[in-house]
């Protein structure tokens, strides 16, 4: 068994951004934190392997799937396929936080 405490673990850009609560050996997951205006990443990023689920659980914001926005209120999942392109924008006025769950712990399968 693994445990461990989302607020003992830091969001990549300090109070907003990523945030990984468990990183292998077979999931790779976390959370996102989007204050109003941010985005997950300057540019959309994709997967050659793995598809990635979203869940919004917390307010609303924008999926960004090749190059498409998609409405995403709060209670919304995606799940992208391996090579789609995502990004998550938050254009409301309040804070987005969205769960992101691996479908594999491989940590290199990225593309740009």
């Amino acid at each position: 068994m693994k445990k461990v405490n989302e607020h003992n673990k830091e969001y990549r850009g300090g109070d907003s951004g990523v945030k990984y609560l468990m990183r292998g050996p077979s999931i790779d997951w976390g959370v996102i934190l989007l204050k109003p205006g941010q985005k997950m990443a300057e540019n959309a990023h994709g997967h050659n392997i793995i598809d990635e689920t979203f869940y919004f659980m917390k307010g609303g914001g924008k999926m960004v799937v090749d190059n498409k926005e998609y409405d995403a209120p709060e209670g919304s999942v995606f799940l992208v396929e391996p090579k789609e392109m995502h990004n998550i924008k938050n254009d409301s006025d309040d804070e987005l936080k969205v769960v992101f769950i691996k479908g594999d712990y491989k940590p290199d399968d990225k593309i740009q």
